[in-house]
């Protein structure tokens, strides 16, 4: 359990990701489907903003939307696989079942529920440094007003204030369950439109 991953940790992972161009990760281990899951939202940014172009062929904007589809699903995979993988190293999930539609927690007496998933709160961290980043570019750009650049410098503040809350209420979820005090579960997502038998209009399609 001393080797889980740390905010600090998680933060610079996903920042020094930034540096360099996208490319697939070993995901085999914790660590890896962490960047994997980092991998997979830097390329949803970019298909999102490709996806909003006006002048662009109706064909690149479908590319792009399917794009966004596939790692969509790459991401909530991961996040999934992040949980299964935390709550196991903390002992608070029955081996047996951790890939399970429903893995079977096994949790201490009276430690309470908490909302949200580690796993959920490392996927907004990576978010989190994907926006960090781009609105610092904004305020390194040479065509922007002093009341525009003082805005993004000012919205800049905000979101690393909020990485910061983030990122400390993961370090006491991990530090509560460790002490038995707190427990999440593995939330799968089950994603109906990626599933043919599950989504009315692909199987409208099939022969």
């Amino acid at each position: 359990m001393n080797s889980l991953p740390s905010s600090a940790d998680v933060l610079a992972m996903h920042d020094a990701a930034l540096l360099c161009a996208p490319a697939p990760v070993d995901a085999r281990d914790l660590r890896g489907y962490i960047a994997a899951n980092h991998f997979h939202n830097r390329c949803l940014w970019t298909q999102e903003d490709l996806a909003r172009r006006t002048q662009a062929p109706d064909a690149e904007i479908v590319a792009n939307k399917r794009a966004i589809d596939r790692h969509n699903q790459a991401r909530n995979d991961a996040v999934e696989r992040i949980d299964e993988l935390l709550l196991s190293a903390l002992g608070l999930v029955d081996p047996a079942t951790i890939a399970s539609a429903l893995p079977r927690s096994t949790v201490p007496p009276g430690a309470r529920l908490n909302s949200e998933t580690a796993g959920s709160m490392l996927d907004r961290l990576s978010i989190l440094s994907l926006k960090i980043a781009s609105m610092r570019e904004q305020t390194q750009r040479d065509d922007l007003d002093d009341w525009r650049r003082q805005a993004c410098g000012e919205r800049l503040a905000r979101l690393i204030q909020q990485r910061a809350d983030l990122g400390r209420c993961y370090d006491e979820l991990l530090a509560d369950a460790r002490a038995g005090r707190a427990y999440f579960k593995v939330y799968r997502q089950f994603k109906m439109y990626n599933d043919p038998r599950l989504n009315p209009a692909l199987a409208a399609e099939s022969p």
